[in-house]
């Protein structure tokens, strides 16, 4: 059997060398990957748990408003039966066991010559855990998203280790084809993929 020419020889042993380094590369790129998806999903976790506990903490403010609501309706309705049988001295006492907040709509309503339907009607009635609960709900609203973009970044970095699983396998074939123009061809396919991952990879925020 004729042995290969001197060129012929040279150009296998680049090719080799070059489909080792592309192996390597690789290899050190999809580990990379692996590791920035597992960064993402423990973020994703933190994010989610966050937005859990101050979704709890909304809820438990919303009840505190909701509680401080019905106290201020059933000291607004002794007022309400005290002015309709026209006894001041009682709807003067009733008046003075106002909560903060409900004197603040009350002063508002009645400056206002009694134009809304209540003092429960004024923007300025704001009860105890109400502005609270609203906070804490757009927090957790903001977390939730936070987590859904961490889970996306963290699937794109592991779309990214197929793409770079197929540079590996088709380096792996240039360098076990017997066909010269076969293994360049794979090999130059394999450096196109590799290329095309990178440009991907470079544009993915880094987590650390």
């Amino acid at each position: 059997m004729d042995e290969p020419a001197p060129t012929h020889k040279r150009a296998d042993e680049a090719r080799e060398i070059i489909a080792v380094a592309l192996l390597s590369l690789t290899a050190i790129l999809t580990a990379w990957c692996g590791f920035e998806s597992s960064k993402w999903g423990g973020q994703m976790s933190i994010q989610f748990s966050q937005a859990s506990g101050a979704r709890i903490q909304s809820i438990n403010y919303s009840s505190e408003a909701r509680d401080a609501r019905s106290v201020d309706l059933a000291i607004y309705s002794q007022w309400i039966d005290a002015k309709a049988r026209q006894d001041e001295t009682l709807a003067s006492y009733v008046s003075q066991r106002f909560t903060p907040a409900f004197t603040i709509a009350f002063d508002d309503w009645q400056q206002s010559g009694d134009q809304a339907l209540s003092p429960f009607a004024e923007p300025s009635y704001v009860p105890d855990g109400e502005a609270q609960s609203e906070k804490l709900a757009k927090q957790a609203d903001r977390d939730f998203a936070r987590a859904l973009e961490s889970n996306q970044r963290g699937d794109n970095y592991s779309i990214l280790t197929v793409l770079f699983a197929l540079v590996l396998f088709f380096a792996a074939l240039a360098g076990r084809t017997s066909s010269r123009w076969a293994g360049w061809f794979m090999l130059g396919l394999a450096a196109l993929v590799a290329l095309g991952g990178v440009v991907i990879l470079a544009t993915f925020p880094i987590l650390i």
